[in-house]
């Protein structure tokens, strides 16, 4: 069923009794020319790109909970293509681009909305690297404007603009960036790989890989074996646990990182904003809530929750940038796990064993790279061919000195 006015209008004569699922619930064919581990937003958009671009159909996603209980669903919404490094901003351009015609590519209503995004700078020195990474942006034909004190006011009067350690200097916008409804892209897309004939398989954990004479022949997972031609990663903060399963091991930590949102308020920040003298972002959501988050936990855990010392250091920085925020009410929060690579950026690679694919190490950024990352990903599993805006995400580009190393930091996945 194709979505559209005439559709809603139709089923609203029938009482709304004719809506088929979104969606198949297939059992577990014996063999596939590929499979994907890993339902959320990356997995669910290499299944999508496979079947769409590439005519690859005999595709399985496995996903050990449901689909989009993951990152894709635990994370602040965000877009944006706002990067310097040669290896990112193509790759995150590419992705912005994606989403901006993404609701009419898989008929689905993912709530994308462009409304800007302020990353604030509070000194000489941080808008000097703020007009050089604009510069950047625009050399590679990115939008970017670098605003001034009265601009940024302009634009959220409610700031701290006097701050007495972090005055509010100006800001860098770009324009296009936005939001995206994050469990609607989960759904669009596994839907748009569904009605291309790929099984979605909910509740099925994968407990090992098969190997012989090298190469990889299947899974074992909770609802038994599963063979394959092709056997693709995507499991986020998993990774590394999937990974041991045939020998890997990975330059990757797994973090949590908490976001929050308050009670529903009447419309009041209208941008994505950043806090350049802290690591804290907001933006508000269609239902009124302000979305926020800050840094991960600082210490290695697989849970989906976090601690109550990043919940107060999240809540000082909000308070700092937004003093009105100390009025409004958390309404509640939750945790992502996250695959953290050592220079701060994302792997999509083959690895040493010939038939098995590799996509992770997204630290903070694996919502907004979605589309951009399940293309290359689909584009590497299909023609074994890396993409040329993903030609940087080289597995062994640890070994080989050419990291990608956006915020500066070094070789420390916390850091990052």
């Amino acid at each position: 069923m194709r979505y559209s006015a005439y559709s809603i209008f139709k089923e609203a004569l029938s009482g709304n009794r004719m809506w088929k699922p979104a969606w198949r619930e297939p059992q577990p064919k014996p063999h596939y020319d590929v499979i994907i581990v890993g339902g959320g937003g990356h997995g669910l958009a290499t299944a999508y790109y496979l079947a769409k671009e590439f005519g690859i159909t005999n595709v399985a996603v496995l996903e050990k909970g449901y689909l989009g209980s993951g990152n894709v669903g635990r994370n602040t919404t965000i877009i944006r293509s706002n990067y310097l490094l040669e290896g990112n901003n193509p790759f995150y351009e590419f992705s912005l681009k994606l989403w901006e015609g993404l609701e009419r590519d898989f008929n689905y209503n993912a709530m994308v909305s462009q409304r800007g995004m302020l990353n604030l700078f509070h000194s000489d020195g941080q808008r000097d690297a703020y007009a050089r990474k604009g510069n950047g942006m625009r050399i590679h034909g990115v939008d970017a404007e670098l605003l001034d004190r009265e601009q940024v006011r302009r634009k959220a009067p409610y700031l701290n603009f006097d701050h007495a350690r972090f005055p509010i200097m100006g800001a860098l916008y770009q324009k296009r960036a936005g939001t995206v409804r994050h469990d609607a892209v989960a759904w669009g897309y596994g839907r748009g790989a569904d009605t291309r004939g790929v099984d979605l398989i909910q509740h099925c954990e994968v407990t090992g890989i098969r190997r012989e004479n090298g190469l990889v022949v299947g899974v074992e997972t909770t609802r038994g074996f599963i063979g394959c031609n092709k056997l693709a990663l995507a499991a986020a903060g998993n990774t590394t646990t999937v990974g041991r399963m045939a020998d890997l091991e990975l330059p990757i930590e797994t973090h949590v990182l908490q976001a929050f949102v308050s009670e529903g308020l009447k419309p009041v920040v209208d941008h994505v904003i950043t806090y350049g003298a802290g690591h804290f972002y907001i933006s508000q959501s269609d239902k009124g809530g302000l979305v926020f988050g800050a840094e991960i936990d600082f210490y290695s855990s697989y849970a989906q929750r976090g601690n109550l010392q990043t919940v107060e250091h999240t809540m000082e920085e909000g308070v700092s940038l937004i003093p009105g925020l100390s009025r409004a009410k958390v309404l509640r929060s939750w945790g992502g796990v996250m695959d953290m690579s050592m220079d701060g950026s994302p792997i999509i690679d083959r690895t040493p064993i010939d038939n098995l694919y590799l996509n992770c190490g997204w630290c903070y950024g694996g919502f907004k790279a979605t589309p951009a990352s399940g293309f290359c990903f689909a584009h590497l599993i299909a023609k074994n061919e890396t993409h040329h805006v993903s030609r940087f995400m080289r597995l062994d580009r640890f070994e080989r000195g050419y990291t990608i190393d956006e915020a500066g930091r070094g070789p420390q996945p916390n850091l990052h």
